[in-house]
């Protein structure tokens, strides 16, 4: 769009103070000052389009005393952009608040851009060793090489290990994914068009086409809704989640085992990784994960398994007719030509409306024929779960459809072994390859869902049946009466209950749901998560329900420990188990256990939690050794750093010797579920990172710690529990402190989960879920639950003797763990700033609690100054100049939304707080009843005064944007 001279003049003031904040390159690749540029200078004339001059200006002026503030970090610029803010109408609030919003998606959009432009440029030059790529980056055929030409380990060897590897992606539908999917795809578009507009080879005619299409996608970006006006249901999250694998995934694991196949035929392994390699697997607890969500209801978990099925074979029938026509060869086995003769004659015979497609198969064109009844049975498969989605009943017979994924892959298998007899490998290794990987990766389900439910529902359920047969309460029996009762009943074969046992509604929900996992196939299942467990009696529990409700193949039970007191006695509780012989022989010696990061920081603290999941691995796996069993550890990471969130190559390697082992489960929670698979390049490296730092680690596993770093350890975790602990739950202050001071009360306006943000409507921190705690501190960059406890740790321990320090150096410098760990709160600084939460402190805290919120940015700054120290950086991220810059550039747009947040609260709060506020600055509001008028009816349901919901939604989104995690 052409500007005149003056206007362009404007518009380049503000590119002229981003180029002040972030001077020079940090490599000859870098262009992302560049990037940025270009998209504001498009939003900016956008802007001015619609809603005129003096908006536009007054987001510039925003953003430069934004820009002020970032550089010498001068509360009085705060204030005046405070002035700013609460001078303007509320509609030209929320044009406001959106314009920064979606600055910031913008400026994320040229970060991906240019990751993936430097990325591109390490591929041609083969060079790996630059941007930290050591420790940031697992490249598949790197890492294959390292190990056979650095560490020593044969071509054998290594393709043995990948083999038999599996990293199983546990997608799940936590509240975190703060921005609505109809502008995840405008984005994707606007990074295309970005990264194509750079292209060496482009034309004049594109460039102009290109640009043109830039300006549209980010204006019809910026003309979406970013808030979410209604929950999502449990089934719209999945449906979303779903999405990624018909746009990335699906397409995405055959290329990738592909790259898999190159980088073994380059270490000298001329045989390719076979189809039914488990080395990816994908499952869900989308419409699954029961724990303190009422929505997921068995009604729910049924509907996610069958529009998943449904999924599942409407990808394979788009594909197999592809296919068909691929495998036009009339060269076969004996053994394929008599099984498409028999299927000629008998469908030909079978039904009428087959006749038309028999016709046009010739008989000398047998992989048609096999392929073409896979067809129809994936037809039939499909609308069968179609059908029964829709009304609960089908007339198409199951015998017609695919039940298991045997039935499947066994007419594939026929063809790919005749092609191989034949002559015709090569062929059979193009797409038929392809299919069959896919087919094993996805099975007729597309991912396996996971149950979760709480302990003491289960619980619930067995008290009610003891208490109905008259034998007591099983709540009030010790645990070892439990495990007897329990033994004695899955031994014997009686029924336990009938139709008359008295139920809540919460004992309904529990068996209700059992009864949907022994309805439908036991292929939509992967296993039975027990949050809140503690004892074998837990795991027992749910193996007699699975039994009493006909479950023809039970899941696996899986204990879920969390808090740091559960986290301690899970291998005393696994010792215990393993010890029934029962149990023992149930399992066929293969074990499960997943450890929560969220939680367990929630209540101790980020350092003490990271040190007791890595204690509590090493012991779990201890047990299991000494009992014959292979244990699975499977990861509840979120994305954030107080959920156990960081970059995959550096979580994976990190964690303990053996206790990875070629066997991984993990989260893939909210937002990281687009951070890593919402583009064909972010799948193929997120695919490459699981793969390559699992496999390293099996093969290469890290150092275990010396025994007086553990002891160091040990007393620090101490010191750091007591001190996170006095502030969060024994302060009488902090509760009244922390919601005053944050927006967590309002969180729940968000629309951004199903789930309610607490597990109880009533309680403190205690009942709050991880998630809104740890958004709540990230909203006003004071992150708390990260550092607490940090510091007081590092103090005790150099004060108790100086030569520690050197420890914790040699620590820093040689144990993953350690390293990790320091590095992570280290960028969460870098994000921090406690400037922001005084501004917060200063609107919303009462006098009284001011010297409360003084004395914790004080425990920031010398907890900052102590882990820095500790790393031997003088300044935080020195060793990071790519992060530090991108996070510079960003910081401005935050700290706009920030006090621009502040203000809102203050107004939403305080309804005497009166500000003068300015005429229309906006073009498209003509006055101010037109404006009160148009607000109410966008948000109808609010309690606020007009505009102010929205605005303070749309800073949430906004700063959740810019710090890259919301929870």
């Amino acid at each position: 769009m052409a500007r005149n001279a003056n206007n362009l003049e404007k518009l380049a003031s503000i590119d002229a103070q981003l180029r002040l904040l972030a001077p020079g390159k940090v490599s000859e690749d870098d262009k992302l000052v560049e990037y940025d540029a270009l998209l504001l200078d498009r939003f900016l004339d956008i802007l001015q389009d619609l809603h005129g001059e003096d908006l536009k200006e007054t987001v510039q002026e925003c953003y430069e005393l934004s820009a002020e503030y970032e550089g010498k970090h001068d509360p009085q610029k705060l204030e005046e952009l405070g002035n700013v803010l609460t001078s303007l109408d509320p509609g030209d609030s929320i044009v406001i608040a959106s314009s920064f919003s979606h600055m910031l998606n913008l400026a994320n959009l040229a970060e991906e851009v240019q990751i993936a432009y430097r990325r591109r440029i390490k591929l041609k030059k083969g060079d790996f060793a630059d941007e930290n790529s050591a420790t940031t980056e697992s490249d598949i055929e790197e890492t294959l090489k390292r190990l056979v030409v650095q560490l020593k380990k044969s071509p054998e060897e290594v393709f043995d290990a990948l083999k038999n590897q599996t990293v199983d992606l546990v997608f799940t539908a936590h509240p975190t994914q703060s921005v609505r999917r109809s502008l995840l795809q405008k984005h994707g578009r606007i990074r295309n068009c970005l990264a194509q507009l750079y292209a060496k080879d482009i034309t004049p005619d594109d460039k102009q086409e290109l640009d043109e299409a830039l300006q549209r996608e980010i204006q019809a970006a910026f003309r979406t809704d970013e808030i979410r006006r209604t929950p999502p249901t449990p089934q719209d999250e999945m449906r979303a989640g779903m999405s990624y694998f018909h746009e990335t995934i699906w397409k995405g694991v055959p290329k990738f085992l592909r790259r898999v196949d190159t980088a073994l035929k380059n270490i000298g392994i001329n045989e390719r990784l076979p189809y039914n390699a488990p080395l990816i697997q994908f499952s869900s607890w989308m419409g699954g994960d029961r724990d303190g969500n009422p929505r997921v209801t068995p009604e729910v978990t049924r509907d996610v398994c069958l529009l998943a099925r449904m999924m599942a074979a409407n990808l394979y029938y788009s594909q197999i007719e592809d296919l068909m026509f691929e495998l036009s060869m009339w060269r076969c086995s004996e053994e394929l030509r008599v099984r498409a003769n028999e299927l000629h004659r008998s469908s030909r015979k079978d039904a009428k409306h087959y006749i038309e497609f028999w016709k046009k198969v010739p008989s000398n064109e047998p992989y048609r024929v096999i392929l073409g009844d896979v067809r129809d049975k994936l037809y039939h498969t499909r609308e069968r779960s179609r059908h029964l989605l829709a009304s609960g009943i089908s007339d198409i017979p199951e015998e017609s459809t695919f039940t298991d994924v045997e039935q499947f892959l066994e007419p594939l298998e026929l063809c790919y072994r005749s092609l191989c007899a034949s002559g015709d490998r090569a062929i059979a290794d193009g797409s038929l390859l392809d299919f069959l990987r896919q087919v094993s990766t996805f099975g007729l389900s597309l991912v396996r869902l996971d149950i979760r439910q709480e302990s003491d529902r289960h619980t619930d359920v067995i008290d009610a049946i003891t208490q109905h047969l008259g034998i007591g309460s099983y709540r009030d029996w010790p645990e070892e009466k439990r495990q007897e009762w329990l033994l004695s009943e899955l031994s014997g074969k009686r029924p336990l209950f009938g139709p008359d046992l008295p139920k809540t509604e919460e004992i309904s929900d529990v068996l209700e749901t059992l009864h949907v996992i022994a309805e439908l196939p036991s292929d939509n299942f992967e296993a039975y998560i027990i949050s809140m467990a503690t004892s074998p009696s837990d795991v027992l529990a749910v193996e007699l329900l699975q039994r009493e409700c006909h479950v023809k193949k039970p899941l696996r039970v899986v204990p879920l420990f969390e808090k740091l007191a559960d986290l301690e006695a899970a291998p005393a509780a696994l010792a215990r188990l393993f010890s029934i012989d029962w149990y023992k022989n149930r399992i066929d010696g293969k074990q499960e256990v997943m450890i929560g990061y969220s939680d367990s920081g929630k209540d101790a603290g980020r350092f003490s939690a990271a040190w007791q999941l890595y204690k509590a691995q090493e012991e779990l796996i201890k047990v299991a050794k000494q009992y014959g069993v292979k244990l699975t550890m499977f990861h509840g990471r979120g994305g954030t750093v107080g959920r156990g969130g960081g970059p995959t190559h550096l979580a994976i390697l990190s964690q303990p010797p053996d206790t990875i082992h070629g066997s991984l489960r993990v989260t893939v929670q909210g937002e990281v579920i687009e951070q890593s698979f919402g583009e064909e390049h972010l799948c193929f490296r997120t695919l490459q990172r699981f793969t390559a730092a699992t496999l390293e680690h099996g093969m290469h596993p890290p150092v275990s710690p010396k025994p007086e770093w553990r002891a160091l350890m040990d007393e620090m975790a101490v010191v750091a529990t007591e001190e996170y602990r006095s502030i969060v739950f024994q302060e009488p202050r902090f509760v009244e402190y922390f919601r005053l001071a944050t927006p967590e009360t309002e969180y729940g306006r968000m629309n951004i989960g199903s789930r309610p943000s607490k597990r109880k409507p009533s309680g403190g921190i205690e009942s709050l879920r991880a998630i809104p705690w740890i958004f709540a501190w990230t909203q006003t960059r004071f992150h708390l639950p990260v550092w607490l406890g940090f510091g007081a740790a590092f103090k005790h321990i150099l004060e108790k003797d100086i030569r520690n320090f050197h420890m914790l150096q040699e620590m820093y410098n040689e144990w993953p763990f350690f390293r990790v760990t320091i590095d992570l709160v280290e960028m969460v600084f870098a994000k921090g700033d406690p400037g922001i939460a005084a501004l917060y402190d200063k609107l919303l805290v009462s006098d009284d609690l001011w010297s409360f919120g003084e004395r914790l940015r004080t425990n920031y700054e010398e907890t900052k100054h102590l882990l820095l120290q500790v790393a031997g950086h003088k300044h935080l991220l020195e060793e990071n100049p790519y992060l530090k810059q991108r996070l510079r550039l960003r910081h401005s747009y935050i700290t706009t939304l920030n006090v621009c947040q502040a203000c809102t609260l203050k107004r939403i709060r305080d309804p005497s707080f009166h500000v003068k506020v300015r005429p229309h600055l906006s073009k498209e509001i003509v006055d101010s009843s037109k404006s009160a008028a148009e607000l109410v009816k966008l948000n109808p349901t609010s309690e606020y005064a007009p505009g102010l919901e929205d605005t303070l939604i749309l800073t949430m989104k906004g700063i959740a944007a810019g710090m890259q995690n919301t929870g």
